[in-house]
């Protein structure tokens, strides 16, 4: 083993000038004082540019530029997403063309649903576990099997399937469905699911045939989403702290075994506290080949109303 180099003795500690220092914080990059004309631009611009205040304006850059390069922007995100009422801001987000292609889990298909169909979802679970009523309401089960049976023939997967039931159907919510709002737009919306999970598999109609296939699809269809992130595009995980960096991951493994050239593309974990595989399946290994990561650890009916404002004002970095 080698040793540390031996340094000589000083009779007294040594000092060094300041200005020889290296320094991760300085005054330039402080936040101003509340800008008082109202407007979110001069709140955006006042903010600091250290740390996560920073790292919300580079993806707001890496979002811009995907667009301008044509690259996609993919939001993955958990069913708490949806849960926390920012469906009409990621609707915003789809039908202004910042979000081209979404991917969730299969308990975001159970609440968009509900949502449009009763404008109420997320049961009180505890009330109702002792009785054996938890996630046994009769049109949820029967409203999504049926969709899905219609969207097999079709070669539609989970997420289309849902989403264009939802579109055509008779919801009095409709316009509060992303599932609706990426099928009116065209963009891939695909689902995810992990069999066991979900208030479905306890239904009477549940069929894991039809589930596993339509799901299926949806993975080949977010893996070649994937495949073109590579030179300026933008993945999203939002809320998901196992299925969708799992799914990611998979499918990016395939798409380069595939002959896809993902590098040079930006990756980023929204939620409220950190998690291994976010860590690792979302922020480092993707981009170990090329590219950036950004984690921001908020609470997300803040972090992404923040982020989209900042979008749709066209808010570019400045610095």
């Amino acid at each position: 083993m080698t040793s540390p180099p031996t340094r000589r003795r000083r009779s007294k500690v040594t000092t060094y000038p300041i200005a020889t220092r290296r320094f991760k914080v300085k005054v330039e990059d402080f936040a101003t004082r509340p800008p008082l004309d109202g407007s979110f631009a001069s709140f955006w611009r006042s903010l600091p540019r250290i740390l996560a205040a920073d790292s919300l304006r580079k993806v707001v850059a890496a979002v811009h530029a995907a667009r301008r390069k044509g690259r996609p922007v993919a939001l993955a995100f958990g069913a708490h997403v949806l849960k926390t009422g920012l469906a009409p801001v990621l609707i915003d987000l789809v039908e202004r063309g910042f979000v081209t292609a979404l991917a969730t889990n299969g308990a975001s298909g159970i609440h968009d649903f509900e949502v449009a169909f009763h404008g109420r979802t997320s049961e009180d679970v505890g009330s109702v576990l002792s009785d054996g009523e938890f996630g046994m309401s009769r049109e949820t089960g029967v409203g999504v099997f049926r969709a899905l049976r219609a969207g097999r023939p079709r070669g539609w997967g989970y997420g289309r399937a849902l989403g264009e039931a939802i579109l055509k159907g008779r919801f009095p919510y409709k316009e509060l469905s992303l599932f609706a709002a990426a099928a009116r737009a065209g963009i891939p919306l695909t689902v995810h699911v992990a069999l066991g999970t979900d208030t479905l598999v306890q239904h009477p109609g549940m069929d894991g045939a039809l589930v596993g296939e339509m799901s299926i699809r949806d993975f080949a269809t977010i893996r070649d989403v994937i495949g073109r992130l590579g030179g300026g595009g933008v993945w999203i995980n939002a809320g998901s702290a196992v299925i969708m960096p799992e799914v990611f991951l998979k499918a990016l493994s395939m798409a380069r075994n595939l002959g896809y050239d993902v590098r040079d593309f930006t990756t980023v974990d929204l939620d409220m506290i950190r998690h291994y595989r976010p860590h690792e399946n979302v922020l480092k290994r993707p981009v170990m080949a090329g590219g950036q990561s950004f984690a921001i650890t908020g609470h997300h009916e803040i972090v992404l109303p923040l982020l989209a404002q900042a979008l749709v004002l066209g808010l570019e970095d400045e610095g």
